[in-house]
């Protein structure tokens, strides 16, 4: 009987042993804003839009180019071309509204696709080298007015924990607001209606999850979510998304910094 009890204790060890690598190899993904300003680009765009994928293969060829401590791109679908013959499956009245409102920091009524956002601020000359290559390093030369920290556990294949915490690094009287994005690479839509009927369309940095406005208070927001992409959507790959937080000056709208932390398994 004691052999067997032994024997009993040693093959339950041995099992407890055998599980624990399987746990200790839980990935964590982690990212750090940078000590200069970092740039967010944000690209408002819909499938419904011919005028559209010129500014979808410009914000991809951005995004593979560009340094993650200078620009962060992102591409928000919005949801009023979606009664014009084709409804953009990435498309969010959520997006639609932020459009607006950054447009109203400046008194503007008007928005369109595409347009893009530097730092919270319209760049209607995007398309120029030289009025987009300006814009970035005007921001990019700056100190960093905030320190943003993102990070992932994977708790099974498809979902995980986020936690990501924004400081300021100087008292302010405004207030201020961080949001989060989660956004997928790699996307391809067949088109067969509307102004892209018959067209194959190729996305990135596509804003699949957006989370927030979360106030800062004493200059402070501390982040806790859990991130599961089959609620977001079935198709969401796991190997291809990433996770944007920012921090946007609520007075201005202007865009203080950025974090960008790519998920590439």
């Amino acid at each position: 009987m004691r052999i067997l009890v032994n024997l009993t204790k040693t093959m339950a060890l041995a099992a407890l042993a055998a599980s624990i690598p399987a746990i200790a190899h839980a990935t964590d993904y982690t990212a750090q804003s940078p000590a200069n300003r970092v740039a967010l680009v944000e690209l408002y765009s819909s499938e419904g839009c011919n005028s559209c994928p010129p500014a979808d293969q410009w914000l991809s060829k951005l995004g593979a180019q560009a340094k993650s401590n200078s620009i962060v791109p992102l591409a928000l679908h919005v949801d009023y071309w979606d009664n014009l013959g084709w409804k953009d499956r990435f498309g969010d009245h959520r997006f639609t509204v932020r459009q607006q409102e950054l447009a109203a920091f400046t008194n503007s009524r008007v928005v369109y696709t595409p347009e893009i956002f530097v730092g919270g601020r319209e760049l209607r000359r995007w398309s120029s080298g030289s009025a987009f290559d300006g814009a970035i390093s005007n921001i990019t030369a700056q100190a960093a007015p905030a320190d943003i920290s993102i990070k992932l556990a994977s708790t099974t294949a498809r979902t995980f924990d986020l936690s990501s915490n924004v400081k300021l690094r100087q008292d302010s009287k405004d207030s201020h607001n961080a949001y989060v994005a989660l956004y997928e690479n790699k996307l391809v839509s067949k088109v067969s209606a509307g102004e892209n009927g018959g067209v194959t369309l190729h996305h990135d940095y596509v804003v699949r999850r957006w989370l927030g406005p979360f106030a800062l208070k004493n200059g402070v927001a501390q982040i806790h979510e859990k991130i599961a992409l089959d609620s977001i959507a079935p198709d969401i790959r796991a190997d291809h998304f990433g996770i944007v937080t920012f921090v946007q000056n609520a007075v201005s709208g202007e865009v203080l910094q950025v974090a960008n932390l790519v998920v590439d398994r």
